[in-house]
């Protein structure tokens, strides 16, 4: 019942919006299109001038996933994981999360091959997942899109909202599993 209104809502909410915001610009007798096209066009210088970066960070995961050294890095953090109760194949998903969300997605995947989705390990990783963000990715894309050099807290603070993050995915997951 609940699901059904759901996904009837999520349905009916974009239509709304976009009516909403053509509508609201007709009435302020705005150039709706005009303003549209203007919006597109530094969404694409914007997206020009971001792309060495997103290319930058894509090329070294790949490298990364490639050279080994993320299962290196997962095998050195085993100690201090295993100490935090946090299993040690969760470590890569953990780092890996912190730059690409769809490198720590194909970790996950690898987890729910050999474990299952519906393993500890498989809830633990998808909660994590749900409940973590892509940190320097943000960063280095938001904050670099709009030149801002000095990130002052945000780093400490996303880093922080990250590990509490990892700790409840792994208490939860160990609990739902």
């Amino acid at each position: 019942m609940w699901i059904s209104f759901l996904i009837w809502l999520s349905s009916a909410l974009m239509p709304f919006a976009v009516f909403y915001i053509v509508g609201f610009g007709l009435l302020a007798k705005r150039p709706v299109f005009d303003d549209f096209l203007l919006g597109a066009k530094e969404g694409m210088k914007t997206t020009a001038k971001l792309l060495p970066t997103l290319a930058g960070l894509l090329v070294s995961i790949g490298v990364l996933r490639a050279s080994g050294f993320l299962d290196f890095l997962g095998q050195v953090l085993r100690g201090p994981a295993e100490f935090l109760h946090i299993p040690a194949e969760l470590v890569p998903v953990s780092l890996l999360r912190l730059v690409s969300n769809s490198a720590a997605t194909g970790l996950m995947l690898d987890i729910f091959k050999e474990q299952g989705p519906d393993s500890r390990l498989g809830m633990m990783a998808s909660l994590l997942l749900s409940s973590t963000e892509t940190c320097f990715y943000c960063l280095s894309i938001y904050f670099g899109s709009i030149g801002i050099r000095k990130t002052r807290y945000t780093l400490w603070g996303a880093l922080l909202a990250t590990a509490v993050g990892i700790g409840v995915s792994v208490y939860l997951g160990g609990r739902l599993a």
